[in-house]
């Protein structure tokens, strides 16, 4: 389907061009035989877009809850029409579990429990997942490691036993350990090759010094060193079902999968408890430069730590952040955008780590453009701290931010995503059945009350990775320049 979009794209584009061309080519007819020649300017106004209509409501679809007596939490989501499944186990652990020296352990972890378990090799869990319409997802984040996949109804009990299968009974080959290490090396030298992974790691090592959230990238000795033992041990410490949350989105046959997943998961070790973080940010100013040497653009990280979800405040903080910098209509983005022309694609982000939130505006700008770029930056956010936005700006930015909210909610892998996220940070159901009432209540007074607290430019760090040579005077201006 992809192959045939791309293919009426083309030929639509080469339509087009080809009738430019004619029509270029008759002009030029027509004027070769004319002896007087007159020029005519057409200036275009700029179309102003039609205002934003008011989001669907969100109705978030029943949840059946259960917990297994060995602590796994069970979510089970009738939706859609569309004969799928998702289903996804989400474990509390991640690089937040690794230790100084131990930074993309728990990622080695992740990738060796995809090589097969003591009944299954990996070319047979690769086979039954074809059958079942996916292949088997697994991603080690920050906070939590999930294993998923998107797969027939028919299929979904069959795949709650593969899955069961996978975390409980890992076979950790010690001849795939070399090859899984390679591989990670080769991930390394490819994100020390590219600027924002520079930058981000400059970032939050500034903000979260000697804790697993700075600890960004391990050195190439760290990752060669690995052992199977140190696998295992990773595994061992956190692996479990205490930990651990399933949920299976879609249309399914509720009594087959509650059979299959008492039958699978109940055998599974309790395990360890998760240990909550404790993480002191670091919130100062500082500016740190990281040297790329013929770098046409600059890669900004402007930001500094900041609230949690579970904050009293976090609605108006997300619309804060929307306004500011999170959506296409932003201040920061029309500003370096659309009439500085500094940029491309600028954006800011909230950071929803346990423990320890942060925000940060992220631009790719014009190497000449570097330090005029970080005035513009925080000038919107003297601005959006010092003046209160109109109502009508802000109801566009809230109208954009219920209608993201809704859209994004529509998919059965996004709501398994925003019910894990409401677990693990302990929300409650009423943060997504409100989620839209509570954006459109949000004021003026409200926005700017959450600039004032929680963005402090006193604060800020400003990490700039770039062409040295042509952007240290630059950075000069706003403070003492750390390499």
């Amino acid at each position: 389907m992809r192959t045939m979009n791309l293919t009426l794209a083309a030929l639509l584009f080469a339509g087009a061009a080809f009738a430019q061309t004619q029509q270029t080519q008759a002009t030029q007819a027509t004027t070769s035989t004319t002896k007087t020649t007159t020029t005519t300017i057409t200036t275009t106004t700029k179309e102003i877009p039609p205002a934003a209509a008011p989001a669907k409501a969100f109705t978030l679809p029943a949840v059946t809850k259960f917990d297994l007596p060995n602590g796994l939490a069970v979510r089970l989501v009738q939706y859609g029409s569309v004969p799928k499944t998702t289903v996804r186990l989400a474990i509390q652990t991640g690089n937040v579990d690794e230790g100084p020296n131990e930074t993309w352990l728990a990622d080695l972890t992740g990738e060796m429990l995809q090589q097969g378990t003591t009944s299954r090799t990996a070319e047979q869990i690769a086979r039954d997942m074809a059958s079942m319409g996916d292949d088997l997802n697994v991603n080690t984040g920050v906070n939590l490691v999930t294993f998923g996949a998107d797969v027939f109804s028919e299929s979904a009990p069959q795949f709650v036993a593969l899955l069961a299968d996978v975390v409980e009974h890992p076979l950790f080959p010690a001849t795939d350990l070399a090859r899984i290490k390679q591989d990670a090396v080769r991930k390394l030298a490819i994100q020390h090759a590219q600027p924002q992974p520079l930058a981000a790691e400059k970032f939050y090592g500034a903000l979260f010094p000697n804790t697993p959230y700075g600890r960004y990238f391990p050195t190439q000795a760290m990752l060669e060193g690995y052992t199977l033992d140190q696998v295992k041990s990773f595994y061992d410490r956190n692996y479990g079902a205490a930990r651990a949350r399933l949920y299976v989105v879609g249309r399914f046959d509720p009594a087959a999968i509650e059979t299959a997943i008492h039958a699978n998961f109940e055998s599974w070790k309790r395990g360890n408890a998760p240990v909550a973080p404790q993480v002191a940010a670091v919130g100062k100013h500082a500016v740190y430069v990281v040297d790329r040497p013929g770098a046409v653009q600059t890669t900004l990280y402007v930001g500094l730590p900041s609230i949690e979800a579970t904050n009293p405040d976090y609605t108006s903080y997300v619309v804060m952040d929307a306004l500011l910098g999170g959506t296409f209509g932003s201040r920061i983005t029309s500003n370096i955008r659309e009439q500085k022309g500094y940029t491309y694609s600028p954006t800011s982000q909230i950071g929803n780590r346990l423990g320890a939130g942060s925000w940060v505006e992220v631009a790719d700008v014009t190497t000449k453009d570097t330090g005029a770029s970080i005035h513009e930056i925080l000038g919107e956010i003297d601005r959006i701290r010092n003046t209160q936005a109109t109502p009508e700006e802000l109801l566009a930015i809230q109208r954009n931010a219920a209608g993201i909210f809704v859209l994004r909610n529509s998919a059965r892998a996004a709501i398994a995503n925003q019910l894990s996220f409401v677990d693990l940070h302990g929300l409650g159901e009423d943060y997504l059945r409100n989620y839209v009432q509570r954006l459109y209540a949000v004021t003026p007074a409200d926005v700017q009350r959450a600039a004032q607290q929680f963005i402090d430019p006193s604060k800020i760090t400003i990490v700039a990775v770039g062409d040295k040579k042509v952007i240290l005077d630059q950075l000069k201006t706003y403070g003492d320049v750390i390499e």
